[in-house]
């Protein structure tokens, strides 16, 4: 396995469960991580805002509420699998992390999960940040983050 390391916000582990722009390059990199290309990271503060965002899809009829059943039943067990396997590393919050989180907020003035999704990332090591969200990537790159937004 690859010791290189690729972080996923949480807008583009959506993409892999919810058919939109940027969902066929997700399944690429998911497909790169089993592998053996490269690990995926993520937050554990992901999965909460990965089913909000699912749930939030139900809401607004977006997706059925069947087709909301099964992208969750999906991404929850996926991500129970690619972290047995160890084909993806899933970062506790530590209070270190929030930590520099809430300076990126003060210097960039971004929303503190977007901050802590930066923080994490450089905090695994990652070789690439892939983000859905054109600020939080331009943020990154700002910093010196190899970023990508899709």
């Amino acid at each position: 396995m690859s010791e290189r390391v690729v972080y996923l916000d949480s807008s583009v582990i959506v993409k892999r469960y919810v058919k939109e722009l940027g969902s066929e390059r997700t399944r690429e990199i998911f497909l790169g991580a089993y592998s053996g290309v490269h690990h995926l990271s993520f937050s554990i503060w992901n999965v909460g805002e990965v089913l909000g965002a699912l749930d939030r899809a139900r809401s607004q009829n977006r997706i059925e509420l069947e087709d909301y059943k099964v992208a969750r039943g999906r991404f929850l067990s996926e991500t129970r699998r690619m972290d047995r396997i160890g084909v993806a590393l899933i970062i506790p919050v530590r209070t270190r992390l929030l930590m520099e989180a809430w300076d990126l907020v003060e210097k960039h003035h971004i929303y503190e999960a977007d901050a802590l999704q930066i923080a994490t990332a450089e905090d695994a090591g990652a070789a690439e940040f892939i983000t859905g969200d054109r600020t939080l990537h331009e943020v990154a790159t700002s910093i010196g983050m190899n970023s990508t937004c899709l």
